[in-house]
């Protein structure tokens, strides 16, 4: 299952903020914030994923290693800042979205 558009998940937060009477340039700038910061996440994760969770490094013909892709340490940090803006919004997932089904194993 593919991640939602971009499209529709910021009508979707200014419908919500419709809905709840505060929708106005100071609410919509924090959505554009949030947006960014989506589009962010979706680096970092695409980074991740093609790099993987550790990260070769080479300093010389003999000096090279492993360290932890900072993408991961990034990734939490922004999807903090976007959960942070919802709350002071005020705003939760859209009741309408269905919840994707997890096949039991």
């Amino acid at each position: 299952m593919g991640r939602p558009g971009i499209r529709k998940i910021k009508h979707d937060l200014l419908d919500q903020l419709e809905e709840k009477g505060i929708r106005g340039d100071y609410t919509e700038d924090l959505v554009k914030d949030y947006m960014a910061f989506w589009e962010i996440k979706n680096k970092l994760i695409e980074d991740i994923e093609e790099k993987g969770v550790s990260i070769r490094w080479q300093n010389g013909e003999n000096q090279f290693g492993y360290k932890k892709n900072d993408s991961i340490a990034e990734l939490n940090k922004v999807s903090t800042q976007m959960l942070k803006i919802l709350d002071h919004l005020g705003l939760k997932p859209s009741k309408h979205e269905k919840e994707p089904e997890i096949p039991e194993m």
